[in-house]
């Protein structure tokens, strides 16, 4: 095989592999898309009970207000949530731009959970629902779940494994 012959082909190779690639992202984003769908469709899109709550550090947080300007994501997790343990890291990137408030499911006393927090080196704003009274007031089944509010109104919801890209389109797109 001759150089020509390789310079033609490694183009091509490259071209093949990107359409590939945006072939399985388009799958992909489908999938989810449906995905996403359905397991919304049991949350109420009106009458919402309120979304209010003490942070760890003693901040009052009430998502109606907070998401009059701007979309806030919403975080429900628990220490002991394996998925979470993806997606914490990429809500904590993202909180560095956008308004976050997370709520920790059934992960202990606010002690136990400032340190679980400080250790993983999460700084995001934490409601402690050590009760789950928050969870089953909004009819939670899954974790983690994330939500993205506007205007005091649900725009997203989803469960599962979220990826920062995911988060990020959902935020801009509120």
């Amino acid at each position: 095989m001759s150089a020509a012959q390789v310079s033609i082909s490694l183009p091509k190779r490259i071209w093949d592999f990107a359409k590939q690639l945006l072939l399985w992202l388009i799958i992909a984003l489908v999938v989810t898309s449906v995905m996403d769908l359905w397991r919304g469709k049991d949350i109420p899109r009106d009458n919402l009970p309120p979304l209010r709550g003490i942070t760890l550090a003693g901040a009052e947080v009430d998502i109606t207000t907070l998401s009059q300007d701007q979309a806030v994501l919403v975080y429900f997790w628990g220490t002991w949530c394996p998925v979470c343990n993806f997606v914490s890291p990429a809500v904590n990137q993202l909180s560095e731009h956008y308004p976050v408030v997370t709520v920790a499911m059934g992960s202990g006393e606010d002690e136990k959970l400032k340190k679980y927090l400080q250790h993983q080196g999460y700084d995001f704003e934490t409601i402690n629902d050590s009760d789950n009274t928050i969870a089953r007031d909004w009819l939670l089944q899954a974790t983690p779940t994330i939500m993205v509010f506007k205007a005091g109104e649900l725009q997203y919801y989803t469960t599962g494994f979220t990826s920062l890209p995911g988060m990020w389109w959902r935020m801009l797109f509120a």
